[in-house]
Formats: structure tokens, sequence, C-alpha cells
């Protein structure tokens, strides 16, 4: 098991979901979540998990891709984030905000712009983070359609996930 936390600029928890070590690979650490999971949100409540999905924490990136079953109706979430940090069984890394959806039907969706702003202020986030953040979120906005590994590498660490709950 990986302890994954996400943490909001000033280190308050935002995310907190126990997964299972997939693997690792040229893209990153996979970590995989099955129907019945629990995770915790940032006002502390639980929220259960009710698909397969797969989350990748590529090494030295401002990104975290969330990578979802079907039906589900995001194939993939993104969230840009500063660089995570590895531990022994933790991952933990901030979330800056931003998040980009790509539907099953191929429509891309840049979120949370509102937010980014809002906290930029109430986080007093450095130039140089806000800078980073609105790079990565264009360059993952503009790739997530054509690029690995959001086109093909998560498939196998998702098949291996459906096959932690048969």
């Amino acid at each position: 098991m990986v302890r994954t936390l996400f943490r909001k600029y000033d280190g308050q928890p935002h995310r907190l979901v126990e997964a299972v070590r997939l693997g690792e690979d040229e893209h990153g650490l996979w970590v995989g979540s099955v129907p019945g999971t629990r995770g915790q949100r940032a006002d502390g409540s639980w929220t259960t998990i009710d698909h397969h999905r797969v989350r990748l924490f590529p090494h030295g990136q401002w990104w975290s891709a969330l990578f979802n079953d079907d039906p589900h109706a995001t194939r993939i979430y993104c969230d840009i984030t500063m660089p995570a940090e590895f531990g022994v069984d933790t991952v933990t890394t901030v979330d800056l905000d931003l998040d980009i959806r790509l539907l099953r039907d191929g429509t891309v969706r840049v979120m949370d712009e509102d937010e980014f702003v809002t906290h930029q202020v109430r986080y007093n986030y450095p130039p140089q983070v806000i800078a980073t953040a609105r790079a990565t979120c264009s360059w993952v906005a503009a790739h997530i359609t054509t690029t690995e590994p959001f086109t093909t590498a998560y498939k196998p660490y998702l098949d291996l996930t459906r096959t932690l709950s048969s």
C-alpha cells in the first residue's frame, strides 16, 4: 500500500487515499484503487471510490494523472501539482488548483482557473510557482490526447487494478 497525500500550498491536507503500488516505469510511480477504496477529503469527510482507477506520480514533473476505468465520464483527470515527494510507502504533493479533464468523448477541459487565481493571493504563490503551474497546465492540455503516458502507458496498470478485485 502507498499513502497518497495531496496538500494545499499552506500544508493543509487536501486529499488522502491509500492505494496499491502497481509498479514503476520510465513515466513514474503507478498506484491503483479498486471500487470500495475510501478517500479522505479536505474537510475530513470520507468518500468511497466506485470504479477502478490508476494514478501516475511522475518524477520531477508538475502534474499527476488519474486514469479512470469505463464507464466513468472522465477518462483522465490531471492535477497540476508541485513535483511529488516519494517516501518508502508514501507520496506527497502540493495541489496547485489547476486541473485538466479529458472526457470520454475527447473533450479537453481546463478547470479551476478561478481557484488558482484566488489561491495565488491566499497562499502567496511565488511568481515561479505561478508561471510553472500555468506552463505545465498548457502543456498537459495540449498533449493529453496525443502523448504518452496519456495515450496507452496506463492501460496495463488499469488492467492490473481490475484483477485486484476479482
